[in-house]
Formats: structure tokens, sequence, C-alpha cells
């Protein structure tokens, strides 16, 4: 009995200790602020921020779950747009608003967790540092905390911190992908050989052999692209601004065989895990290349393969594969737009 007492009195005193620890030496609220450099242009940058479509594609608290459910409300982006979700398997739900934004200047944020009526506040500042260079800028507003809880308070700030480290990363490999599709768009020149140092990308895709008959080719490349494109968006759950053009890659001398091996393949942003053996990575070398930018009809490429060649030969210069990328993805009974590249060395 007094062993039952001597512990009751044991943990009430605890408790005691406890509670006056957090409310005399533990704020109820804390505030702190993150800032980060970012490579890309302003414009780019706010538009990741203020449309909460594209906020919750690369931010990871968001984005890291594959359980968690989100509804958007109207207007979808800039002030009173909303979201909110729920996680099941993480038992977590709540609810985000934008309660403010000035255009490429600044955001401020509302999120109820669980619970909680009291909001965690985040102001988001932009400034552009230059063409190609944005600094942003978190004020983090955290909510009151009851005494018995307000020892979350001591790990809250590393908590954001490594989400934004996370998100940091996924907004580069998101806007990385948007800004090469936007620059390559804008430099076509079409029929005319050029000369570029492409860097190194990684590919998912499926080898394949095929008839190189007319039309029967092209056949056979649209409906492994569409393969490669419904596993890489369907089975990995990749959105369009998270994956680069589609890429055809084969051996140009091959190109006047009855058949022709080929690899169709996605560039994305890093390897991840694959169970499905149909399907395999493929590393494109940085290389200096011959280029030209077709558009017609599929037949149509290997004369434009064999320019490059021609050029090549004249350069004494010899080459590797040549990649056909769809600037357009290949459609049956469609035009092709592609780019065309052929790997040359000494």
């Amino acid at each position: 009995m007094r062993l039952l007492k001597f512990s009751a009195l044991l943990i009430l005193l605890l408790m005691g200790a406890y509670t006056a620890s957090m409310y005399f030496f533990v704020d109820e609220n804390k505030d702190f602020t993150i800032e980060r450099d970012v490579n890309y242009p302003l414009e780019k940058i706010y538009s990741q921020f203020d449309n909460l479509q594209n906020f919750t594609r690369w931010n990871n608290f968001y984005s890291n779950s594959k359980t968690i459910k989100i509804d958007y409300y109207s207007p979808y982006e800039g002030e009173g747009s909303a979201i909110s979700y729920k996680d099941p398997l993480l038992d977590s739900e709540g609810e985000m608003f934008i309660r403010f934004a000035s255009k490429n200047k600044g955001l401020r944020y509302q999120l109820f967790e669980n619970n909680n009526e009291n909001p965690t506040v985040i102001d988001v500042k932009f400034k552009k540092v230059s063409e190609t260079q944005t600094h942003i800028k978190w004020v983090v507003h955290t909510p009151k905390l009851p005494v018995w809880t307000r020892v979350k308070n001591f790990w809250s700030e590393d908590k954001f911190t490594e989400n934004i480290n996370k998100s940091m990363v996924n907004l580069k490999n998101v806007l990385g992908n948007k800004v090469e599709k936007d620059n390559q768009l804008a430099a076509i020149k079409y029929d005319s050989i050029m000369i570029e140092k492409d860097e190194s990308q990684m590919l998912l895709g499926i080898n394949v052999s095929a008839s190189n008959k007319k039309d029967a080719l092209y056949r056979n490349l649209v409906m492994n692209y569409n393969k490669v494109y419904n596993f890489v968006t369907i089975d990995l759950g990749k959105k369009e601004d998270e994956f680069g053009f589609p890429i055809m890659i084969s051996d140009p001398d091959n190109f006047k065989d009855k058949e022709l091996s080929y690899f169709v393949g996605i560039p994305l942003s890093k390897k991840e895990g694959v169970t499905d053996n149909n399907f395999s990575f493929r590393t494109v070398n940085a290389a200096e290349k011959y280029i030209i930018y077709y558009r017609g009809n599929f037949d149509g490429v290997t004369r434009a393969v064999k320019q490059l060649m021609e050029k090549a030969k004249k350069d004494e210069m010899r080459y590797g594969d040549v990649l056909h990328t769809f600037i357009e993805p290949p459609v049956e009974n469609q035009e092709v737009n592609i780019k065309i590249s052929l790997s040359v060395f000494k």
C-alpha cells in the first residue's frame, strides 16, 4: 500500500515538474525563419507556390505520401484558394488556405492540422536575385500549444527545415524538366544542322526489335511509347512536369536494315525501383552532337539521319547512336516533330 502511495506521489511530482518546466521555460508557440536560393527565374518559382495543384506535387509534406487524398477548392490559385487533405495511413488530416497573395512578391498560408483550431501561419517572400536566380524566405509562426503538448516546439523548426530541404530537391527536379522543355521549344529551327553539347540523361524505357517496313516501325514505336508513358504516369505516378520529352535511341547504320533494334524511353530526374522486368534504365552520356529538327512524316526521318551522318563523315568525325527526341509525343497517323541528335567524336 505504501509503495502504491509512493508511486502515485512520485508520478504527481514528475507531472508537476514537467508542467512547470513547460510553462516557465518553453514558449507556447515558436517563430523561425528559413532562407534558400533557387537557380530558376522568379516567375517560374512563384507559380509553383501560388498554384496549389503545382505546390502539392513537389512539397514533401504532401508528395511524400502515397496514401494521402487531396481535394482542391476554387479558385485553385492565388488568394482564396484552398485544399483539404486526409492520410489514412498516418491518421492525419487538415486544411490549407492562401490568405494573401502579391504576384511575384509574397504569399501567406494558413495550415490547420488535425483538430487544432489554431493554424500554422507561413509567410513566403520572393526576391529576384538575377534573371535565373530567386531568393525564397519562409517566416513561420507555429500555433499556440497547451502545456502538455508544448514539448513539440523543441523539434518543430528542425522538422520544418527538413521538409523544406526535401521539397527544394523536388522543386528543382520539376522545374528542371519544365525549363528544359521550354528551352528546346524556343530553340527550334527546322532543317538546319547545328552543333551542341548535351548533358547526360537517365531514361526509363524498353528495348525493342521491329520491322523496318514503311509505317510498321512507326506504329511499333507509338505502341511501345504508350507502354512506357502509361508505366511512368500510372505505375510510378509521375506528372507531366516531372519528366522530359520521349526519346528513341538506335544505331544510325541500321536504318537500311529490314529489322531495326531501338530503345524508347522517357527521361526521369533519378533512378528508382522498378519491379517490372520489361522496363529498364539507360544512361545517355553527355556528348557533343550534330542535331537537326525535323517535322513531317516519320518516313522522312531516315533522310535527316543520313544528312547528319554525311556531315560527320565530311568533318572526319566518328559517330555513335542517333537519338530522336519527340518534341510532340508520337501519335499514329500524325506527322512527327523531332529533334534528331547524332553523337560525334574524334
